[in-house]
């Protein structure tokens, strides 16, 4: 935990002043500042994980990328040292001490679940090895054919690597993930309004499906999975959302700026994972008003945004793998000798993620909805789970016949809101028909479930009723309260109060490949984060180097 803390205030620092010179660059050529602290800081993330991939691409992201962020960072804070004073003093001001007391709480807390628990399969499968490589040599052609796994490239992984602090601490930290639910939670700490103004708004309601995710999530964030931050990314976008939508209701600021700005950051869940860029259906609102008031410099800024924050990740996909988009052959623009040509391969990957998701293994891909379904609502998900798919299902209905009575009777002004909904939906949908694991789409089940109830709940109109979701709030605040006391006396004589909880030791074999050992998995493809580097099966006969040392990359031997 000591060595989570002094990360996390790393990195808080450099999220910071990140965020902030984006708000500065914002507020001078769009006219639009960010206004809260969780914003600031995720717009940070935000920009250092682009800087982490652009520098990966020509650089290892180690000491020497940090010592750059470092000093951009430091020289931020002198720059604007009395603005960021005044900035933090009345974001300071607006809390109480309660709410700074349970601010502490909530960082030793999430602290706690960071440094233990769960290690899902994948992280040494190669979510350590994908991070080693960018930490020891930026971004590797070929690499795809070592072990097909890296071509699953999450923009994250660079991310993880930039604030891994391994040239530091002699082992690679991964704590980021727990610092962004961090964010969420002092997020969802705004539902206190909701108490005050004696009324939920939608933004109140998706902070309820926040606070069942992060509940949820507690016991296994302490893995460097792609899946748990783009969950956490698109509950921030979609609050973040509801908020302003919800000021410009109240204050009528009328700023489309902000909304731009959240699909940027749209574009950003875009590379954490290639599904969740349904997401930027939610562009429909800003695209239109821009283009309706011809503002065409604006636009230009806004998509030089999105192609800054996606190109980067576009490119890395390219030379991990030789396609623009893995495993999805559809794309095939390149010819590389470095290329993934073995098609079983890439086959084999897109249809496992969507049978294993399924729980479809003995029907195959060729299976119909109504095979798998029954299967995987039987199989795949807990009690709860299941009766929130099935409220989703209802909701999707009420979303539709909303739709319609908005559409005929032509109630523009809830445009905005239906706009939310019918995103909500069609992640949702997306999610259901291709990989329908819980770990992929946690978020879009819990969005649709709590913003269709809710848009369907406010219209009760007897204040009687009204307060049930209240009740109903704090019987489960109590109740995860307990589970969650019951969590950490369960694992707190684990020694994890100096170190985090790292990655597995694997055992694995060894091999030699064109002079350079490489270690290979003894069983099931885990090999974890040590020995380096590794693959998930013996690579030779079936992999080269297209030089003479690990840099120059790999590619499939030549007949």
């Amino acid at each position: 935990m000591a060595v989570i803390f002094l990360n996390w205030i790393y990195i808080g620092f450099c999220a910071f002043g990140l965020g902030f010179a984006f708000s500065k660059f914002s507020e001078k050529v769009l006219g639009y500042r960010l206004k809260s602290v969780n914003t600031v800081l995720m717009a940070g993330i935000v920009v250092s994980t682009v800087y982490a991939q652009i520098f990966s691409l020509f650089h290892r992201v180690n000491i020497e990328a940090n010592i750059i962020l470092l000093l951009f960072c430091v020289a931020a804070c002198f720059l604007w040292r009395k603005q960021m004073q005044e900035f933090l003093r009345l974001s300071l001001a607006d809390r109480s001490l309660i709410g700074k007391i349970i601010i502490v709480v909530l960082v030793i807390v999430w602290a706690f679940f960071t440094s233990r628990g769960y290690r899902v399969p994948d992280m040494d499968m190669y979510h350590g090895q994908s991070i080693r490589w960018i930490e020891e040599y930026g971004v590797v052609k070929g690499l795809g054919t070592l072990n097909n796994r890296f071509g699953y490239n999450s923009a994250f992984f660079a991310t993880s690597a930039l604030y891994s602090m391994k040239f530091l601490l002699g082992r690679s930290l991964h704590t980021v993930n727990g610092f962004l639910a961090l964010l969420l939670s002092v997020e969802v700490l705004n539902l206190r309004k909701a108490f005050v103004r004696k009324r939920m708004v939608l933004s109140d309601y998706a902070r309820v499906g926040a606070i069942y995710y992060l509940t949820t999530i507690w016991d296994e964030v302490n893995a460097p999975s792609s899946d748990y931050v783009v969950m956490l990314t698109l509950f921030f976008i979609v609050i973040k959302w509801l908020c302003v939508l919800e000021g410009d209701k109240e204050n009528d600021t009328g700023s489309i700026a902000p909304y731009a700005l959240l699909c940027v950051m749209g574009v950003y869940a875009l590379t954490l994972k290639v599904t969740a860029g349904l997401i930027l259906i939610l562009l429909v609102k800003p695209a239109y008003q821009l283009i309706r008031e011809k503002k065409w410099r604006e636009i230009l800024i806004y998509l030089a945004m999105g192609l800054i924050t996606a190109v980067p990740w576009f490119v890395r996909n390219v030379i991990i793998t030789g396609w623009l988009l893995y495993p999805f052959p559809a794309i095939d623009l390149f010819d590389f000798d470095w290329k993934m040509t073995d098609m079983s391969i890439i086959y084999t990957d897109a249809t496992m993620i969507k049978v294993y998701a399924r729980g479809a293994r003995d029907l195959g891909i060729n299976a119909t909805v109504r095979e798998w379904f029954p299967l995987w609502f039987d199989t795949q998900l807990s009690m709860l789970e299941k009766l929130f798919v099935l409220a989703d299902w209802v909701l999707i209905g009420w979303i539709a016949v909303k739709t319609t009575i908005v559409l005929c009777k032509k109630k523009w002004e809830q445009l905005d809101e239906l706009l939310v909904l019918v995103t909500v939906c069609a992640c949702f949908l997306f999610w259901q028909f291709s990989a329908p694991m819980m770990r992929y789409g946690y978020t879009h089940v819990l969005l649709l479930a709590t913003l269709g109830f809710g848009s369907l709940w406010e219209l009760v109109r007897n204040r009687y009723l009204k307060v049930i979701p209240y009740f109903a709030l704090i019987l489960y605040g109590c109740y995860k309260l307990y589970v969650g006391v019951d969590y950490i006396a369960g694992c707190c004589l684990l020694d994890a109060y100096v170190w985090q909880h790292s990655y597995g030791d694997c055992e694995v074999e060894t091999c030699e490949l064109d002079g350079i050992t490489f270690y290979y998995a003894k069983y099931g493809g885990y090999v974890g984060y040590d020995p380096f580097p590794s693959a998930a099966q013996d690579p030779r006969g079936e992999v080269e180097l297209r030089g003479d040392s690990l840099k120059d990359g790999f590619r499939y031997v030549r007949e």
